[in-house]
């Protein structure tokens, strides 16, 4: 009996210690995924233990995060990008506002939050149905054909990391949006804020870009707000395609780049 004892003292013991580890090494603000528990010894059947003990709380199957810790969106995604390794990044809007661009974007409580992925990945369920307090929209743009890692960088909160787009990225993804997901008139003003881009990393993605209507409305928008950085473009060098697009009906069409645009930062002159 001295014996038995001994044993379960010995087990409680490992099961701390292994607690013990988890949370020292387990970034606060985060979710847990299955694969990386297993990596430092806990496997399913101690994450139940674990649940069951009050140490963790699971948010959806092979997902968990610290009984009292406060997790959102992004924490979620830390785990999808780095646990499981999906190559899903914050993009557009969402992404500008990460980025201190955001003026224009509605924030807070049910906000949106956009999500850009490849062909064939998806979230889990768990992540796109847990109230997160932001709605989660997720979208296969296949834009920038097979350099889907170009205009990709990282955005540090406190305790991790997550994959999002550059401004110069995100501004082409919001684009991509419009005028579905937010008004033209809200995308120049988003433009009006860029006046940092890096003419460069423009210059690739508009060249890789799949979408001449996006490289059309960013060309077009970039020139009425005037910024300093479009004048170092090659835009001859571009394939801009053939023929009219209208993105607002009744609009006026900008001869330069044949998109049909509401009157935007224009002069009374410009209008006539």
């Amino acid at each position: 009996m001295v014996y038995y004892s001994d044993k379960i003292t010995s087990m409680a013991g490992e099961l701390q210690s292994k607690i013990n580890h988890l949370l020292h090494v387990w970034p606060a603000g985060t979710v847990a995924a299955l694969p990386w528990l297993e990596k430092h010894g806990v496997y399913q059947q101690l994450a139940y233990e674990y649940e069951r003990t009050g140490w963790l709380r699971r948010v959806g199957p092979g997902a968990y995060v610290r009984l009292n810790d406060n997790v959102d969106w992004t924490g979620a995604l830390f785990a999808l990008q780095t646990h499981l390794k999906l190559p899903i990044h914050v993009a557009a809007k969402t992404a500008l506002e990460l980025k201190g661009f955001g003026h224009f974007v509605p924030v807070g409580k049910g906000s949106v939050v956009y999500l850009f992925g490849p062909k064939n990945v998806r979230p889990p369920p768990w992540y796109l149905r847990h109230p997160w307090g932001r709605q989660i929209q997720y979208f296969v743009p296949k834009l920038f054909g097979g350099v889907d890692s170009l205009g990709l960088t990282s955005h540090s909160f406190p305790n991790f990391e997550v994959q999002t787009s550059t401004p110069e990225r995100a501004m082409m993804e919001a684009l991509y949006l419009t005028p579905k997901e937010q008004g033209v008139e809200e995308a120049f003003h988003l433009m009006e804020g860029l006046t940092g881009l890096r003419p460069d990393l423009v210059f690739s993605l508009l060249r890789n870009c799949r979408s001449v209507k996006v490289k059309r409305l960013f060309l077009a928008l970039a020139k009425r707000c005037n910024h300093s950085w479009l004048t170092s473009l090659h835009t001859s060098k571009l394939d801009l395609g053939k023929g009219k697009r209208v993105v607002t009906p009744g609009g006026k069409l900008d001869k330069e780049f044949q998109i049909t645009l509401p009157p935007l930062g224009e002069t009374g002159e410009d209008r006539g």
